[in-house]
C-alpha cells in the first residue's frame, strides 16, 4: 500500500498518471468541501482516530491522534481474487467485469453515484454535533464516523474517475456540489436531507440509516463488476463501527432512561429522555431508512440483478439458485382501497427481499434494548413500526398507515402524527438536553456511559484534545 503518496492507495495509482492527475485535481476541491461542510470548528484538534495502514485485518485499524484534515483519506480495495466470476444473474459463472460493460454503463454509474452521494451527505447532516457531545468518547466516535464517510466518498470517486471518463469526472464534481437539505441542490436520497441536529437523531441515524448502508454495500460487494465489489468489501469493515455507534448509543440512552424511571415516572423532571420520545425517533428514522431500498416492485432491481451488478444480501452464502429467473414473491399492495396480496416476479421484488433482511437485523437491536428494560424490572418495550408506516417511496408512499400497518385515511394519520413521530415540542425538549460535556471521564445526565472504551482505552481517556 502506498501510504505516503498524495492520495494513499493500494490501486497502483502512480502507474496511471492520467488518473492520478485527475484525482489530484479533485483533491483540493474535496478539502474545500471538508473545510466548509466537515465537523464545525474542530479541525485543529487532535482526535484518537482509527486509520487504515493496510487492508489486512491487522493493519486496517491503526489508532493514533490525528487532526481530521490530516486524516489519511485514500483509495483502499480488497485484494483481487484470481479468476473472479460473476456470481448471479444472466451472466452467472462468466468472468467478472474488469471494465464497465457498455450496455450496463448508465445503470452502473447510477448505482455508484447514488451510493457515493450518501457519504458526504451524512457528514453535512452531522457537522455541528460536536458542539453538544455528551462525552469526549462520543465526540471521538462522531468524528471517526465522519472521516470514514469522507474516505468512502473517495472510494466511489475513484471508480467514477477510473472507469467512466468525462461523465464520471462530472459526477464526481457534482458529489461536492450538492448539499444535505439544500432546496436547490439537495442530496439524491431524501433520508440524507433530513436534519440530524441532536444526538438522539445521530444515534438513530447511525443505527438505522447506516444499517441500510451495510445491506446496500453487501449487495454491491457481490457485484460482477470486480472493482466495485472489492471497494465495497473494504468499506464494510469500517461501516460496522458506524452501526455500533448507533446501536450502543441508543442502548445507553435506554439504559439511562430506565435508571431514571426507577426514581421518577416523569423522567423529564430528572433530565432524561422519555421512552415514548425514543420510540418516535425510532419510528422516524426506521421509516425513512426503509425508503432507501427503493420501490417494492422494481424493474431496476431486476435489471441490476440480471446484469450481475447488484446481488442479494449474502448471495453466495444464503442462496443456491443464483439465477432467480422463475420464482415469484408475494407482497401486500393497496387495491380498491384495501390491502391485497400480489405476486410479482422474484427479480422485480429484490429490493423488498433486501429490505426484509434489513428489518430482521434491526429487530436484533430492539431485542438488546428491550433486554435492558427487562433487566431494570420495567414492563415497557420498544418496537419497530410496520414497514408500511410513514413511507415516501414505493407502493405505500401514496397511502397512510398506522404503526401496525393498517390502512387509514390521511386525516386519521395527521390526527395521530404527534403521537407517532417527533413533534416540535419533542425535538425542542431533546435539544434542550444537548449541553456539551467535555471534561475527561464525565458524561451527560441523559445517557449512560459505555461498557468499554475504544481499543482498550478506558472511558476516562482524552479521546479528543480540546
Amino acid at each position: 500500500m502506498n501510504l505516503y503518496d498524495r492520495i494513499p492507495n493500494n490501486v497502483n495509482l502512480s502507474e496511471d498518471k492520467k488518473l492520478q492527475r485527475a484525482l489530484e485535481k479533485w483533491l483540493p476541491n474535496y478539502l474545500d468541501w471538508w473545510s466548509e461542510m466537515g465537523p464545525d470548528t474542530f479541525k485543529a484538534k487532535d482526535v484518537w482516530l482509527r486509520t487504515a495502514i493496510s487492508v489486512e485485518p491487522e493493519g486496517w485499524a491503526n489508532f493514533d491522534y490525528v487532526k481530521m484534515p490530516d486524516y489519511r483519506w485514500g483509495i483502499f480495495l480488497e485484494p483481487a481474487q484470481p479468476d473472479a466470476k460473476i456470481g448471479f444473474g444472466d451472466n452467472y459463472g462468466q468472468t467478472a467485469y474488469q471494465e464497465v460493460p457498455g450496455e450496463f454503463r448508465n445503470a452502473l454509474r447510477r448505482i455508484i453515484v447514488t451510493q457515493g452521494d450518501t457519504e458526504p451527505a451524512s457528514v453535512e447532516q452531522q457537522r455541528r454535533l460536536g458542539h453538544t457531545c455528551p462525552s469526549l468518547y462520543d465526540m471521538r466516535n462522531l468524528f471517526q464516523v465522519n472521516v470514514e464517510e469522507g474516505r468512502h466518498l473517495w472510494a466511489m470517486v475513484y471508480l467514477l474517475h477510473g472507469y467512466f471518463g468525462r461523465d464520471g469526472r462530472d459526477e464526481a464534481d457534482a458529489l461536492l456540489e450538492r448539499r444535505s437539505g439544500n432546496p436547490d441542490k439537495p442530496r439524491i436520497l431524501e433520508a440524507f436531507n433530513q436534519p440530524c441536529d441532536d444526538w438522539l437523531n445521530f444515534f438513530a441515524f447511525t443505527m438505522f440509516t447506516d444499517r441500510d448502508g451495510k445491506f446496500q454495500l453487501s449487495a454491491l460487494a457481490e457485484s460482477g463488476f470486480e472493482p466495485l465489489a472489492r471497494t465495497c468489501k473494504f468499506m464494510l469493515t469500517e461501516e460496522a463501527h458506524h452501526m455500533f455507534v448507533g446501536d450502543t448509543g441508543l442502548s445507553r440512552v435506554v439504559k439511562r432512561t430506565a435508571q431514571l424511571l426507577k426514581q421518577n415516572e416523569d423522567v423529564r423532571e430528572l433530565g432524561g429522555i422519555p421512552l415514548d420520545v425514543i420510540q418516535k425517533y425510532i419510528n422516524y428514522w426506521f421509516s425513512y431508512s426503509l425508503d432507501l431500498f427503493g420501490g417494492e416492485i422494481s424493474s431496476n432491481s431486476a435489471d441490476f440483478f440480471a446484469a450481475g451488478l447488484k446481488g442479494r444480501f449474502k448471495e453466495q452464502e444464503q442462496y443456491s439458485d443464483h439465477l432467480a429467473a422463475d420464482g415469484v414473491f408475494t407482497l401486500m399492495v393497496v387495491e380498491d382501497g384495501k390491502l391485497a396480496p400480489r405476486e410479482v416476479p422474484l427479480r422485480n421484488a429484490l429490493n423488498e427481499i433486501l429490505r426484509h433482511e434489513y428489518v430482521k437485523d434491526c429487530e436484533k437491536g430492539l431485542a438488546r434494548w428491550n433486554k435492558a428494560l427487562n433487566d431494570a424490572g420495567l414492563s415497557e418495550r420498544l418496537y419497530l413500526p410496520n414497514p408500511r408506516f410513514h413511507r415516501h417511496v414505493g407502493e405505500y408512499a401514496a397511502h397512510s398507515f398506522d404503526l401496525e400497518g393498517n390502512l387509514i385515511s390521511q386525516a386519521e394519520f395527521e390526527s395521530h402524527k404527534s403521537d407517532w413521530l417527533p413533534s416540535i415540542e419533542d425535538r425542542e425538549y431533546v435539544r434542550s438536553l444537548m449541553q456539551p460535556v467535555t471534561e475527561i471521564g464525565k458524561i451527560a445526565n441523559w445517557i449512560a456511559p459505555p461498557t468499554a472504551g475504544v481499543k482498550g482505552k478506558p472511558f476516562e481517556f482524552e479521546y479528543v484534545r480540546l
